[in-house]
């Protein structure tokens, strides 16, 4: 192929790409990360026991 060809033919592959747009079943991947769903899984169980000992040394 010459060079004008594959030029032209990475391009196509580019805009295939650029649009290219699956959809996700972001429940599913939760589940297989095994990432529980509800909200207190974003609480760090250990704050309240660093900032108590933070505050112990301020006082």
């Amino acid at each position: 192929m010459g060079r004008g060809r594959q030029k032209a033919k990475n391009t196509k592959i580019a805009r295939e790409l650029k649009s290219f747009s699956p959809s996700v079943n972001y429940s599913a991947l939760e589940r297989e990360l095994g990432h529980p769903a509800d909200e207190n899984a974003y609480v760090d169980k250990w704050a309240d026991q660093y900032a108590d000992e933070y505050e112990d040394e301020k006082a």
